[in-house]
């Protein structure tokens, strides 16, 4: 049987998934796999979608492995183990397209230098989300591969929803709000038919919250705005990333505090967010055990954000028919989840604590103004699904 890969390559992990097609669904998952703690102590794991542990490997701490030597060694692994599974094609998260890559695309020579330039604008995905399709291309140069971009979704949100208040050349030149998160929020949108049509022809606001966090304005299936702009910096707090920031601040740590443009990023990008305002951890559940003050308040802001930018986007769709929380923070934290809404109920939001607490599909209570949901989301597939898209364009599948 013939199958289509999905591979989310970061800095320090690799996440993937088999998709088989044929039989009763055009995608059937068949194996799930990553590789973490990639530059530290590598650790891969490959299971059956019902859970069996196919391999399961781990390297020293003073082996090192790079995402190439890594991929390679799964590639080999998995030569001996197919089964009659025939990858045909493997699509690839690739988090910034730029102005030019509206919709999933072919990788060819030309494309990925197109794509290695825009590394500057997402310095912590970018360039590890290359890594894998360079790697790949070496070891199986005839193997279809697709790029799928995390700004897709976002492409034609209204140009208004797209500008910066800066001069028009820049605006033309690239510089303006693009959005990210488009694979997970493309999913949800594709979810909201079968599970809530009002929600699905509404105003929603989805809440991807995880060690990256955003929020997407969707109305009628259609991104309109989204927290995060230029880069995936902006907008809400994040792990380690500061989000939307006083640019008056970076200047400041340039000018009187003497900070390169090189620190400034880092502080940003890595020292900042949960882990800056607590002094602790960049994890949540880490933060929610601990008793420190520090840790409290970093949640209570992580939150505070999320409400104040919900509100906003509320204002971007003309409404707020409903809320939906996905990834990470957003399906497991109870707690995240009523704080955020409870700083909403000035807009009608009405929680059911006994839901929520169980990680219900449906958290809000009926006489709530505002449908609250949780939908878990799955980047791997939506990968897998235009991966296959683009295939068929130019396989017999």
């Amino acid at each position: 049987m013939k199958a289509v890969v999905s591979v989310n390559s970061g800095s320090s992990s690799v996440k993937f998934g088999v998709y088989l097609l044929g039989g009763d669904q055009p995608l059937t998952l068949s194996v799930t796999g990553k590789i973490e703690r990639i530059g530290v102590a590598p650790h891969l794991v490959v299971r059956k979608a019902d859970g069996e542990t196919l391999l399961e490997q781990s390297w020293a701490s003073d082996c090192p492995m790079s995402h190439d030597d890594l991929l390679e060694y799964l590639f080999e692994w998995w030569a001996g183990h197919l089964d009659g599974n025939e990858p045909v094609a493997i699509g690839h998260r690739v988090v910034h397209g730029g102005t030019e890559f509206s919709v999933p695309c072919l990788v060819n020579g030309e494309i990925l230098a197109k794509l290695d330039k825009l590394c500057s604008l997402a310095p912590l995905h970018q360039p590890h989300n290359l890594i894998a399709i360079h790697a790949i291309a070496k070891m199986a140069p005839s193997l279809l591969q697709v790029a799928c971009f995390d700004t897709a979704f976002h492409h034609d949100k209204p140009e208004i929803a797209s500008r910066i208040a800066i001069p028009r050349a820049m605006h033309d030149a690239g510089i303006r709000r693009y959005g990210f998160h488009g694979l997970s929020y493309e999913f949800v949108s594709r979810q909201l038919p079968e599970l809530s049509p009002k929600l699905a022809g509404g105003c929603v606001v989805a809440a991807h919250l995880g060690n990256g966090a955003s929020l997407c304005a969707i109305k009628a299936g259609k991104s309109v705005d989204s927290t995060m702009g230029f880069t995936a910096l902006d907008g809400l707090m994040m792990g380690t990333r500061s989000g939307r920031i006083d640019p008056g601040v970076v200047l400041h740590l340039q000018t009187q505090m003497g900070m390169t443009a090189k620190e400034v990023e880092t502080l940003l990008y890595t020292k900042s967010g949960l882990l800056g305002v607590s002094g602790i951890s960049s994890d949540m559940q880490v933060l929610s055990a601990s008793d420190d003050p520090a840790a409290a308040q970093a949640i209570e802001l992580f939150a505070w954000r999320a409400a104040r930018e919900t509100a906003g986007l509320a204002t971007s769709m003309g409404g707020l028919d409903g809320i939906v929380f996905t990834a990470g923070i957003g399906e497991n934290h109870a707690g995240v989840r009523k704080l955020i809404c409870d700083q909403l109920s000035w807009l009608g939001v009405r929680l059911d604590d006994e839901a929520n607490a169980k990680n219900s599909p449906v958290i809000s209570r009926a006489d709530s103004a505002v449908e609250v949901r949780i939908i878990p989301t799955d980047e791997e597939r939506m990968i897998a699904m235009h991966t296959l898209t683009q295939a068929r364009k130019v396989l017999p599948l």
